[in-house]
């Protein structure tokens, strides 16, 4: 007798209706497939797991629900996309389910994932934006306000860059005047672009 959660009866039953039979079906599936799996909560989705880690995990959401692999890279394949959080896309009917026998076999090569060991690739961090570079305008405000530039050269790369999009961002000149006259008076008074709603 598979080892049901709970949680995830209550999870299946508060779904939208179209959303409760693609779960129930993926979860009896996964149960075929893997009799020792073990079922759990993690950020709030019913997640299986199987020899010490995550195996699969499946949700529902307004218009789609979704089911997918822990190792997706390692099961279906670098190449494959994932789509609304899933390995076969956003599922809106038991019809958009790969057939059994697919979605049997990627649960046996995960289960095999997880005997083995293997880790799940790491997602390739982006490279850190450069540090933001004032325009010349701004440049020579600070020049002649030593308050607002011990501020502006205080402040991290991301209030810089704040500062700067929003100066840059003007579309007329006068605007632009406006924001730049602005910016230097609350940084002479060592305040962030976003000041007002730090302390909400």
């Amino acid at each position: 007798m598979p080892k049901h959660d709970p949680r995830i009866d209550a999870y299946i039953e508060r779904a939208a209706p179209f959303a409760q039979p693609i779960l129930a079906r993926v979860r009896e599936w996964v149960h075929e497939a893997c009799p020792q799996v073990e079922e759990t909560i993690k950020w709030g989705m019913p997640t299986f797991e199987y020899a010490g880690g995550i195996l699969c995990g499946m949700a529902a959401f307004k218009q789609h629900a979704s089911f997918g692999f822990w190792k997706h890279a390692l099961v279906l394949g670098e190449g494959e996309p994932r789509d609304g959080m899933g390995s076969y896309g956003k599922m809106a009917s038991l019809q958009d389910l790969p057939p059994k026998k697919t979605l049997v076999a990627h649960i046996r090569k995960a289960m095999k994932l997880n005997e083995d060991g293997v880790k799940a690739p790491t997602t390739r961090k982006t490279a850190p934006k450069p540090p933001p570079e004032a325009p010349a305008d701004l440049a020579a405000a600070l020049k002649k306000n030593k308050a607002a530039k011990a501020s502006f050269d205080a402040f991290p790369p991301g209030a810089k860059r704040e500062y700067i999009e929003w100066i840059v961002e003007a579309k007329r000149e006068d605007t632009r005047a406006k924001r730049l006259a602005q910016a230097v008076e609350w940084m002479a008074e060592g305040k962030r672009r976003n000041w007002k709603y730090e302390n909400c």
